[in-house]
């Protein structure tokens, strides 16, 4: 995108964007997510509003499982929670940059709904060419586009349930976060290599340790580890 785009080209450049393999991704991994939806039981409205409230398909899928459970309003909450706490940090990273000039903050609580990873890589990708206003105008574009797709895949796959094999079905719910993976491969910074590869080496090993407790611990353990790395062999490298 040139620096310094006006209103227009932002917003066809993010329409653009999205409408690449973030949505193809994303229409593709929700509608095996509405597949499922419906076999836990959930009803059309609800396993929408989870996409559109939860926004990230681990999450979601914990809350189809607790559902059709029959688990308590807090255990859900929680287990959401958790599933999808990668959105702290990443929120707390990115929503600076889209403040810039902002007088009502309030916004921003209606632009954080929109941050996923798709949108979160998109916007630091952008984010440098762009001021303060066209930023929150490309965010809120793409990650309307990317919630428009996903809507659409979940509704595909819910009213379609039982007409694909249930390997695609979870196989469709998988490409997501393989496409997550290449996202952040893509990425520059050791940190990032380092995590990805300490986490695609643990976490079948914690996995079998404790199918509960497994992603979580990977993820504590991977990313503490690639972040003190990061830090440490470039100061080595520079002492004489």
């Amino acid at each position: 995108m040139p620096e310094g785009s006006t209103g227009r080209v932002v917003v066809r450049c993010a329409i653009l964007d999205a409408l690449g393999l973030p949505s193809l991704v994303l229409l593709a991994s929700m509608t095996g997510f509405g597949s499922l939806a419906r076999e836990s039981s959930l009803s059309l409205e609800l396993a929408l509003l989870s996409t559109a409230g939860v926004w990230g398909l681990p999450g979601q899928l914990a809350f189809a499982e607790l559902y059709a459970a029959g688990s308590e309003a807090v255990a859900v909450v929680m287990a959401v929670s958790l599933a999808n706490a990668r959105f702290l940090p990443m929120a707390v990273s990115f929503m600076p940059l889209l403040q810039v000039g902002l007088v009502r903050r309030a916004w921003l609580m209606a632009l954080v709904q929109l941050l996923s990873v798709n949108t979160w890589a998109a916007g630091l990708r952008v984010s440098p060419l762009l001021s303060g206003r066209e930023r929150r105008r490309y965010f809120a574009v793409f990650g309307g586009v990317c919630m428009t797709a996903a809507l659409i895949g979940t509704a595909t796959g819910y009213l379609a349930a039982g007409a694909m094999p249930r390997p695609v079905t979870f196989g469709l719910v998988f490409l997501n976060p393989v496409f997550f993976a290449l996202i952040f491969a893509d990425m520059r910074g050791h940190a990032t290599a380092i995590a990805l590869a300490m986490g695609a080496v643990l976490g079948p090993l914690l996995h079998l340790v404790s199918p509960d407790w497994g992603v979580l611990a990977t993820g504590l353990i991977a990313g503490t580890g690639a972040f003190w790395l990061a830090r440490v062999l470039p100061a080595r490298r520079q002492r004489p």
